[in-house]
């Protein structure tokens, strides 16, 4: 019963909040073709729009059958994608070798759950640390030769996060006045989000030699 939408047990309970997420199963498939036309080959790009496409489905699963079990099919993807593009981001945006890359992420992961036991913002205070290393990412890339624009994607992406962010927040309060709730919003912004990212991770990614990247500098190595 944790969001506005939600009165009752019953399987569909929440109809906005679950048809939602079919949003994030559209942005991992956009994802894909893009993926396969840049040639196919880059799998780290490839497990995050599995991840994405996960997203959807367990939150899908977690708003019908809104069980403490199911919301792990919920959380976990979220948290895998989180991290596992911060780490990505640091070693294709940042060209940081792996060792240096995995510490910074596993700091950011310990300071990120620190922040989910925070009770504040209806939930949504454990999300500022990705909001915040996101508006970073973008911040430094924007003054590194060639990966302007990168800093534009995650900019963007940093901005509809932040409004997603207000949705989530808002849900329960605006109850009485809006009974649907917005954490349906939340879910389509976020999907949004999360296609952003990705497009930005897969342009500055490998690629067929006979094809240049419109986000990189022709002539900066390629990617790893």
């Amino acid at each position: 019963m944790d969001y506005c939408e939600r009165q009752s047990s019953a399987f569909w309970a929440e109809p906005a909040n679950a048809l939602s997420n079919v949003a994030f199963v559209i942005a991992a498939a956009s994802a894909f073709l893009l993926w396969r036309r840049r040639g196919g080959a880059d799998y780290p790009a490839l497990a995050l729009i599995i991840v994405t496409a996960s997203v959807g489905v367990g939150s899908f699963v977690f708003h019908t059958i809104a069980t403490r079990g199911a919301m792990l099919l919920d959380v976990v993807p979220i948290a895998i994608f989180i991290y596992g593009y911060f780490l990505l981001a640091l070693r294709r945006y940042f060209r940081l070798s792996m060792v240096p890359a995995m510490a910074i992420t596993l700091g950011f992961a310990a300071g990120s759950s620190f922040a989910t036991t925070v009770d504040a913002l209806n939930g949504s205070v454990g999300y500022l640390p990705a909001l915040a290393a996101l508006a970073i990412f973008a911040a430094l890339l924007w003054t590194s030769p060639g990966q302007r624009g990168t800093a534009h994607a995650l900019a963007a992406a940093a901005l509809l996060f932040a409004i997603s962010l207000v949705f989530r927040t808002i849900d329960r309060a605006i109850c009485p006045a809006f009974p649907l709730g917005a954490h349906f919003l939340w879910h389509m912004l976020n999907a949004c989000v999360l296609w952003l990212l990705l497009r930005a991770a897969i342009l500055a990614g490998p690629r067929p030699d006979n094809q240049a990247s419109p986000i990189q500098n022709a002539k900066e190595p390629t990617a790893a």
